[in-house]
C-alpha cells in the first residue's frame, strides 16, 4: 500500500524504531534462519559466517526484547540455549523472504550500478 509523504512523516516516530530493530545488520538473517527451525546459539553462529559472538548475542537479545525470538534453556546434559521464532516473528517470514527474493533477483543490477558509479569517481 503506497503512503503519502505526509502519512510517512506522521507515523515515523512510532515506525522508525521498529524498522531499525528489524532491519538491523544481522536481524534479517537470524530471523530467516529461525523461521526454518529452532537453533542453538552455536549453530546460528556457524550459519552466520562473519558474525562475532558479541554481535550475535546483541542481535538475539534485541529480537527477544521485541518479542520476535524466544530463548529457551534446556537443562539436559549438556545445558543448551535454543532460540526459536515467536508467532509475532513468524509474521515477518513472508516480507523477509520477499526482500531476500528481491536481493537475489537484482544482485546483478546492483553490481552494475555500483560499477557505473565507481567508474565516475
Amino acid at each position: 500500500m503506497p503512503y503519502t509523504e505526509d502519512q510517512v512523516l506522521e507515523t515515523l516516530p512510532g515506525v522508525r524504531p521498529v524498522l531499525e530493530q528489524i532491519a538491523h545488520k544481522w536481524a534479517i538473517l537470524v530471523l530467516t534462519f529461525l523461521c526454518e527451525e529452532p537453533k542453538r546459539f552455536n549453530a546460528l553462529k556457524r550459519r552466520l559466517d562473519g558474525i562475532t559472538q558479541k554481535a550475535l548475542t546483541e542481535t538475539l537479545r534485541r529480537l527477544e526484547r521485541n518479542g520476535l525470538v524466544e530463548r529457551t534453556v534446556t537443562v539436559a546434559s549438556p545445558i543448551a540455549v535454543v532460540y526459536s521464532i515467536t508467532p509475532l516473528g513468524r509474521t515477518l517470514q513472508d516480507p523477509l523472504l520477499a526482500l531476500y527474493d528481491w536481493a537475489v533477483d537484482h544482485q546483478g543490477d546492483l553490481t552494475e550500478a555500483q560499477a557505473r558509479f565507481d567508474a565516475r569517481s
